[in-house]
């Protein structure tokens, strides 16, 4: 006869980073896994790597916990995307007719959305232009107390890409603004880039999607949650220009996530478990949340805010992370259970 497992209030206390990828509104999926973690007691958040939608959920959440613990997080997440949707009520960027009744969540027919793919091939955001304000930049500045934030418990941190040296640059928590997170999610085909402190930012995720090693180097937790939203894999061959594109993009997006992971995985076959300095690497247990759903809804969908669509996304966040915590819970503080020693295979 098996044992029968703890309940949740006599699950040992267990100590977890996060690292959170960006992907336009596919973050309201990662919005679910945060709301759904939040709800378990025993599972204490050290730090946050977080990149574009990823930093956002980042921000928003650790401000959140900041002012009401875990409630506050889960209802400042709840509150953010719920303006996000609000605003992107007043868009021109819609689902066509044609695409709600079928009820397919991309915005592949939208006119709008066709014109814009169109001009980010030929014409460049200066072309038109001083760079308008993201109406992201006034939610953030509505909803996140970034003085507050700065003395959060939850350590930030936070990409964006140097456009002038091509290098990420990481900020942490009494380094953030408005203008900082919109950086980390500046697209560089939509919008000018991002100016922090005299220099030029586009979006964190050609640099890391999500950055790793400040979690690995800055914290204590030996466990780090991926929340991953690009598909590493897919079972087929992209033909069609737009699939092609996108699959370029998710190539280029994961390829320094892969790399930071492959290092990891080197640095912890050879660390010593019984160095001081290398104790924590070699305890390294690397852990994912993920759903092959998003791969379902199409690249376009990722600028579609709906309140709808976020909301499912939601719902689906939360029931990966279910999946996770029932399936993978018992194994965080105790083993790895994302493989990423097969990416030393054939080096």
């Amino acid at each position: 006869m098996s044992e029968a497992k703890p309940s949740i209030d006599e699950r040992p206390r267990r100590l977890i980073d996060l690292a959170l990828q960006g992907g336009g509104s596919h973050g309201a999926f990662t919005w679910g896994v945060l709301d759904r973690l939040l709800e378990e007691p025993w599972i204490e958040i050290e730090g946050i790597s977080g990149t574009s939608a990823g930093a956002m959920n980042a921000a928003v959440m650790a401000d959140g916990y900041a002012r009401g613990g875990r409630s506050g997080a889960r209802e400042a997440l709840a509150d953010f995307w719920r303006r996000v949707s609000e605003a992107a009520a007043l868009s021109p960027l819609q689902r066509s007719p044609l695409d709600v009744l079928l009820g397919r969540w991309t915005l592949d027919h939208s006119p709008v959305y066709l014109a814009l793919d169109m001009m980010a091939r030929v014409v460049s955001p200066y072309d038109l232009g001083a760079g308008g304000t993201n109406p992201l930049a006034r939610i953030l500045a509505e909803t996140v107390d970034f003085g507050r934030l700065a003395r959060a418990p939850i350590r930030l941190f936070i990409t964006a890409t140097n456009v002038r040296t091509g290098r990420p640059r990481v900020f942490r928590n009494a380094e953030l603004s408005p203008d900082v997170l919109i950086a980390s999610a500046c697209l560089p085909t939509l919008f000018q880039a991002a100016e922090i402190d005299g220099e030029a930012y586009w979006d964190g995720g050609y640099a890391g999607n999500p950055t790793m090693t400040p979690l690995v180097r800055e914290c204590e937790a030996d466990d780090i949650v991926l929340v991953a939203i690009n598909p590493v894999e897919r079972p087929d061959l992209p033909r069609s220009a737009r699939d092609i594109l996108n699959r370029v993009n998710e190539v280029s997006f994961n390829a320094v996530l892969l790399k930071e992971l492959r290092m990891i995985a080197l640095l912890r076959q050879v660390a010593d478990p019984g160095g001081a300095e290398t104790a924590h690497w070699a305890r390294l247990r690397i852990h994912m949340v993920r759903s092959d759903r998003l791969m379902e809804f199409g690249a376009s969908s990722k600028l579609n805010a709906e309140g709808a669509f976020l909301a499912l996304l939601c719902e689906e966040g939360r029931r990966a992370a279910d999946a996770f915590l029932a399936e993978r819970g018992d194994d965080l503080g105790q083993r790895s259970t994302l493989d990423i020693d097969r990416l030393l295979d054939g080096a």
